[in-house]
């Protein structure tokens, strides 16, 4: 094996492993923040309140 084939080799390990600690993480994430409860959507406001005026030189 030439010393480019082990350099391709040993990168490719190192491209192998970082996937499989990145789905790791990325499962663990989902574990962990998948039991965090959300908190519930705010509120719609109504519309047709009345717009206060804006007079600065009073």
């Amino acid at each position: 094996m030439t010393h480019a084939e082990e350099v391709i080799n040993r990168a490719m390990a190192v491209v192998a492993a970082s996937r499989v600690r990145r789905e790791r993480e990325e499962e663990r994430r989902r574990q962990i923040f998948g039991r965090i409860q959300l908190t519930p959507p705010l509120p719609v406001l109504k519309r047709g309140g009345a717009q206060l005026s804006l007079n600065l030189d009073s």
